[in-house]
């Protein structure tokens, strides 16, 4: 049998780092140069630009006149395929969540060992609101959304590396049925997520993110808990 070990091994590193600028993208608060990815994937400009070239041709990635880097409008329709009917009944309820408190609101789901943002609604009236977009993906052991994950999870199966700290929150959040983050995933914003349990699915959660409200914690996580019941009704029977 020939050795095909020198000719698969490029082809796998492109894909890789193709998926990487997918990544990088889909976790970046807005467009990035060039330049910027390049850094990011340790690779020259010249590297970048061509996986950038190929992304485009297939709708994955954009570019404005700039030049800027954002993820292409293909990249929403392979997502809408995840988890559809997941998707397809928490869209109705994330929106009214956002409208109602004027805080974006999201769907997250485990995957490995992060927390992916599924499905995202920002408030329609709303003066400023923090974006959370399809696909953002963060260790799921930050973030309030992280915490309503991993309390459904045994703990045998958590990540390696959890503090002390996050254990206790993580009980917490199963004895109350919310969690809450600060300044854990992005900088000055707040987060509250109530876990969502589902018979054959991932675990997952609903959370919505702020700058700041009115409300307390306790009264938004309240709210996120009457669409978790909506939603698993729908899919659990």
């Amino acid at each position: 049998m020939p050795d095909t070990s020198a000719t698969s091994s490029p082809a796998s590193q492109t894909l890789s780092r193709g998926i990487r600028i997918l990544e990088v993208l889909a976790d970046a608060h807005g467009a990035l140069s060039i330049d910027e990815l390049a850094t990011h994937l340790g690779v020259h400009r010249s590297i970048a630009y061509r996986l950038l070239r190929t992304l485009e041709d297939h709708g994955l990635v954009s570019r404005d006149a700039a030049g800027a880097v954002s993820l292409g409008a293909r990249m929403a329709a392979l997502a809408a395929g995840v988890a559809h009917d997941l998707q397809a009944e928490a869209l109705p309820e994330l929106t009214a969540i956002a409208n109602e408190l004027g805080m974006t609101c999201f769907l997250a789901v485990l995957d490995g060992a992060e927390c992916i943002t599924l499905a995202s609604v920002e408030p329609r009236h709303a003066v400023a609101s923090v974006a959370q977009r399809p696909g953002a993906r963060h260790p799921v052991t930050v973030g309030a959304p992280g915490k309503a994950i991993l309390a459904q999870v045994p703990t045998a199966d958590w990540p390696s590396g959890v503090s002390a700290t996050l254990a206790a929150e993580v009980d917490t959040t199963g004895a109350r049925g919310f969690a809450t983050s600060h300044d854990e995933v992005i900088p000055t914003v707040q987060s509250v997520a109530v876990p969502l349990v589902l018979r054959g699915q991932r675990p997952a959660a609903i959370a919505v993110v702020h700058v700041a409200t009115d409300l307390d914690d306790a009264a938004i996580a309240a709210r996120l808990q009457q669409s978790a019941a909506v939603i698993r009704e729908a899919l659990d029977g």
